[in-house]
């Protein structure tokens, strides 16, 4: 794995005649999690569908860069809201889409090793078809994490799964992605407080940060000052909403 980058995104996007953010000054820190927060149509997955160089209905005027002066595109593993598995291939193909795209071999232990950490070794040879929705959305991670990436970008990752499972993959995902530049999009200010270094919250146009927790991350569940920020945030969600 290569570097992982600091990446700066500056600038103003509008949908249509609607304002989703302006004058916005984002700072996704190298090697660490950062938490995008915010209600629905807050403008958070078109944040991040600009930093990952993906098409957008928003019009955006301002700036991508990032500390080395690299570009980021073949650096980025990018997680979408939707799992897009190819419904015709197997768990397991489906898993190592990006590298069989790009003419590359795997090997087929780390490959097995992240199914069977995601907890799906007895669905490889399954199709999507025959999956919950929760099991689908383990199946996309699994897919980010082989890519490994100095850059992820995950858009509500965990959103599908149930509470045990949904704990398990964030402890999974902060140890896979230990040392990476993390941009994570959540509505859930829990999940943000436990896994992330770094909080914004977007809403009414304007990115607040907010103040940082120290290590370790993910923060146990039981930790009395991330349960008094998770409830700071969802109190700072509901006021703006």
């Amino acid at each position: 794995m290569t570097r992982s980058p600091e990446i700066l995104l500056k600038g103003c996007a509008h949908l249509g005649e609607k304002t989703l953010f302006k004058n916005l000054e984002l700072q996704v820190k190298a090697g660490e999690w950062t938490a995008l927060l915010g209600p629905s149509g807050s403008g958070k997955s078109t944040l991040l569908r600009l930093i990952a160089g993906l098409a957008t209905a928003a019009e955006f005027d301002g700036q991508i860069q990032t500390d080395d002066q690299q570009r980021l595109i073949g650096r980025i593993g990018y997680m979408a809201q939707q799992d897009l598995l190819l419904e015709w291939a197997k768990i397991s193909d489906n898993v190592t889409l990006g590298s069989r795209l790009r003419g590359e071999i795997w090997p087929s232990e780390r490959r097995d090793k992240i199914i069977k950490a995601v907890g799906l070794s007895d669905k490889a040879d399954k199709l999507p078809s025959e999956l919950s929705g929760g099991q689908r959305q383990r199946v996309a991670l699994a897919r980010t994490l082989l890519e490994d990436k100095p850059v992820i970008l995950l858009d509500e990752p965990f959103s599908a799964l149930d509470a045990r499972t949904r704990a398990d993959m964030q402890d999974l995902a902060a140890s896979q992605l230990a040392g990476r530049t993390v941009l994570l999009v959540t509505h859930d200010p829990g999940e943000a407080v436990r896994l992330c270094r770094n909080i914004y919250l977007l809403q009414n146009e304007k990115l607040v940060k907010q103040t940082p927790l120290a290590p370790p991350f993910p923060k146990p569940l039981d930790d009395s000052k991330a349960l008094a920020l998770q409830a700071k945030l969802l109190m700072q969600i509901r006021a703006g909403a």
